[in-house]
């Protein structure tokens, strides 16, 4: 008898700007479950005392409830990603069976979907904003915060080192280049 499957993955947890989502699929019945991970858990104090690490542990116990998920007949496949360490220790310490995996196909499309979707309602417009993570989405995103940069912070995902020690400089930088322009453009 084989095992049904429960996949688990996530979107948005290294993007710079907004929530980040976790994505549950039972491959059988093709049941999707999502749950959401505040901008704000990434940001300051939250992100140095780990606070994602620990809320998805929540969230995956939820999601996880959601889909009546047996341990007895069904197993996971989840994500790779650092996000779940502390999900992976929690699933050893309950007997539940899982294995890493790199997840594709319905679960991946969809909850990145759900990401670009949280993405386009907090306003980024650009055509360039795809469900394909990377340093391409990331420079979308850059580029969105810094047109209004004083307005836009507020959905970085400031935890993240790099931003403090580099990236945030350069936005504000390129922020003052473009209102500079922008009154250049006017004078005309």
């Amino acid at each position: 008898m084989t095992q049904e499957k429960i996949q688990i993955d996530d979107a948005g947890t290294g993007d710079l700007v907004g929530d980040a989502f976790i994505g549950f699929l039972r491959k059988k019945t093709g049941d999707l479950v999502f749950r959401t991970l505040p901008v704000e858990l990434f940001q300051n104090d939250n992100w140095k005392n780990k606070m994602p690490f620990k809320f998805v542990v929540t969230l995956v116990k939820d999601g996880l409830n959601e889909l009546k998920f047996n341990k007895e007949t069904e197993k996971i496949e989840i994500c790779r990603g650092n996000i779940f360490d502390q999900v992976r220790t929690y699933f050893e310490e309950e007997g539940i069976y899982y294995e890493l995996a790199i997840i594709d196909g319905k679960l991946q499309d969809a909850v990145e979907g759900k990401l670009v979707e949280h993405l386009r309602k907090l306003g980024v417009r650009s055509k360039n904003l795809t469900t394909k993570s990377g340093a391409k989405r990331y420079f979308v995103l850059f580029n969105w915060v810094c047109y209004d940069f004083y307005k836009r912070e507020k959905y970085v995902k400031n935890g993240f080192k790099k931003w403090n020690t580099v990236w945030r400089e350069k936005a504000i930088k390129k922020y003052k280049k473009l209102k500079q322009s922008k009154k250049q453009n006017y004078k005309r």
